[in-house]
Formats: structure tokens, sequence, C-alpha cells
């Protein structure tokens, strides 16, 4: 016998059929009459379809998400250079777009990740559910999710053009995102109450988690400047959403282009600004170290900087809060980033992360230097219990909601 006929999935499937063709040769019947006065009696819940009953089908212990409102898909590389010799083609930067099946919003969203990620971050949980960008594609935006260069499905050059490669270990990975009630050594690591499972080895989200986490370059954050400057270029005005390094792709894509701009969200953009904080106490390690301010890459200031050394800061006396060290800011009269001036940002900090020792920092700098920064602790809003991942977490959806409120509120 057919082995697949002869699955119990498919018998009562196959019955059903026999008997709907037969009764549709009787006079006076047709498939649809026969099928609703000879099929057995049950909600139509439990009739599933012939597809539905595949042995083709994925076993439920892989996370398959519905595409109803998914009209296209498609996956390009924007940017890169023949480099080295022989040439090679680096600094490419693979791109997933995403085309909602009803565009309702005016401008894209690009999507920037953080430093061991890729853009499987934004699609899926660990613990099999779907990610932000499902969100976002529901509410009309087209999307454009990116794998930086050197990193995931873009090419690493292992000749020395890319730098060297560094990966986090399983207990690094639960110190500061996973299962840092038990092992955090920051503030608020109490507050951490939103990761899926237990965040530890052998916990199934947890494995499933560090399954994702990749290698990462030394010059990725340049690499991916370059060419987000290019995908901007061909796509743009935009919305950008960034994720802690990130952020960092971001304000130096926003002073670049500003025009292709319209806003700016940084959840948790690396930090400090300046210098080296110990999380544990909550204070400054060693010299502040040379910086533009909230990257360590030039930026464009009136009057003009050529060196990082003319930002001539100051330290606040005490932080805005237990657990939040003081920040530096810009002697006045403080010099303007003026590029950025018209570009609304968003930057979110939560409660139970090491981020928040010095997330205030980056935003009281911007507004300082004339960008028009709103700096939200997400317990003020009604969302509270998350760490630095906090878009893979068991109340994703409501932070999302919240970005896509914002976005709303803020363009026109």
């Amino acid at each position: 016998m057919n082995p697949i006929l002869s699955d119990s999935r498919y018998t009562s499937v196959l019955g059903l059929a026999v008997t709907l063709a037969l009764a549709a040769c009787q006079p006076g019947t047709d498939a649809d009459s026969a099928g609703e006065a000879m099929a057995p009696e049950s909600e139509p819940s439990e009739m599933a379809s012939a597809s539905e009953m595949s042995p083709a089908m994925p076993p439920d212990t892989i996370p398959v998400f519905s595409t109803e409102h998914l009209a296209r898909k498609s996956s390009y590389y924007v940017g890169g250079d023949y480099v080295g010799d022989p040439p090679v083609m680096g600094g490419q930067m693979y791109v997933d777009v995403w085309e909602p099946a009803e565009i309702t919003q005016p401008y894209p969203v690009v999507f920037f990740h953080g430093n061991g990620q890729t853009g499987v971050d934004w699609q899926q949980t660990p613990d099999g559910r779907p990610g932000w960008a499902y969100y976002m594609l529901e509410q009309g935006y087209v999307l454009y999710m990116v794998d930086y260069p050197a990193r995931g499905r873009s090419a690493y050059l292992p000749r020395g053009e890319h730098g060297d490669l560094g990966i986090r270990t399983a207990a690094q990975l639960q110190t500061i995102w996973t299962n840092v009630d038990e092992m955090g050594d920051f503030p608020l690591d109490q507050n951490h109450t939103q990761w899926p499972g237990e965040g530890k080895p052998g916990d199934p989200v947890f494995d499933n988690f560090i399954k994702t986490q990749v290698q990462f370059a030394g010059q990725s954050t340049t690499l991916a400047r370059y060419a987000a400057i290019e995908l901007l270029e061909q796509i743009g005005p935009v919305v950008l959403l960034t994720h802690s390094q990130g952020g960092g792709v971001g304000f130096g894509v926003t002073d670049a282009v500003p025009h292709l701009v319209e806003a700016l969200i940084t959840v948790e953009p690396g930090g400090p600004q300046i210098g080296r904080v110990n999380n544990a106490e909550v204070a400054y390690t060693g010299a502040p170290a040379n910086s533009w301010g909230p990257v360590n890459y030039p930026l464009t200031y009136d009057p003009p900087v050529s060196d990082p050394s003319e930002l001539v800061t100051y330290l606040e006396e005490e932080g805005d809060q237990p657990g939040e060290v003081p920040c530096y800011l810009q002697e006045e009269p403080a010099r303007q980033l003026v590029n950025m001036a018209d570009v609304p940002v968003l930057s979110i900090s939560a409660d139970g992360t090491y981020h928040r020792v010095f997330d205030a920092c980056i935003p009281k700098w911007l507004n300082q230097a004339g960008v028009r920064t709103d700096f939200v602790r997400l317990e003020d809003v009604g969302i509270s219990g998350n760490g630095h991942m906090m878009m893979l977490e068991l109340n994703s959806d409501d932070i999302i909601a919240y970005i896509h409120e914002w976005i709303q509120d803020n363009i026109e």
C-alpha cells in the first residue's frame, strides 16, 4: 500500500473525497450539497484540508507564521567593492525586503540589529512567536532588514580587511541578557522578568537563542554605515529602527543623509557615549576616551570639529535616578549637530537592563546639541520587566506597539 495513503492523517480525507465524488454522480445532487448532507457531523475546524494533513507539513517544533499580511518579499545585496589582490568582493550587506499586502504607511522601516546579531532578531522570537517585523508588516509598513557586512549572510573577509572576530559565550549571554536575576551584576537585574524560559543552557528557548548568535568583526560598524547610506540612497526617505550597535550605525547614517531619514528610533543604543562604565559599581573607569558624542567617529557639528578633543565636556554631579551614572555634557555654548536637527529621535530604555546605567546620556547629549530626542524609560509608559533583548521577550508586542504609536505621532 502507498505509505502516504496508509497514514492515518490521510485516510479520513481520502474517504471523504471518495464519498463526495460518488455523491456528485447521483441525480439531483452536486458535490457541495452532497458534502453538506453526507459529511460526518463535526465542526468545520475539525475538518482539516488535505494540505494541512500532509506529512510534508513542518512539525510543531518548527515555528511557522501566517503570511496573510505579506504580499511580496525579496532579498538582495547593497554596497561592496572589489578589494585586495587577487580581488574579492567585500563590504556588501544582505537585505531582506518585505512588502505588505496593503501599504498604508508613507515611509518604509529599515531595521539595524545589534552586535553579534542578524536580521533574524526582528523576524521571530526564540520561543517561537512572530517578531517585530510581522507586527510592523500588519501596520502597513514596507520593511528592510539587514545583516551587516562581515556578519550573517554578508561575507567576512578572512584576510585582515574586516578585523578580528569575536563571539559571546553562553555565560556572557546569561550575565547580560537572559539570566540576569541569577547572574547579572548591575543595579536593576532583579527587575528582569520578561525573558521566556529559564535563560540558561539546557532550556530550549535559551538553546534556540544561542544558535542565533554569530561572530562580529571589528570593522562591522564602519562597513555597515557605508552600505546603509547606499541603501537609503536607493529607497529613502525611511524610518530607522535600531538596536544597540545599530544605534551607532543609525546616528552616522542620519548625520550623512538626513534628508533620507524621517525618524530615528534607538533601542538602547551602544554606549556610554564617553568613557567606560563599571555597571556593578555605577561608575566610570579611567579617563574619558575620545568621543564625538554619541559615537566614536566624526559627526557634523557647528561650529565645526576636526578632532574630538575640541568638544569640551564636563561631568554632571549625579545621575538622574539611582543606578544611573552622571552624564558627560558639553560646556556651553554647546556645538550643534546641525545635520540631525530636523530628525525626531526616540531612545528607549528598559527597567531590567544593564544599559539603564548609562542610557540617559546619549539622549541628553543629543538634546543639548539641538537634536530633539525623546528619552523613554519603558516603565514610565507601563511596560516593565525587560532586558536589552526586549524584541525577543514575552511582552515584545507591547514595545513595538509603542514604537509604532510614536512614529505616528512624530512623522507628518
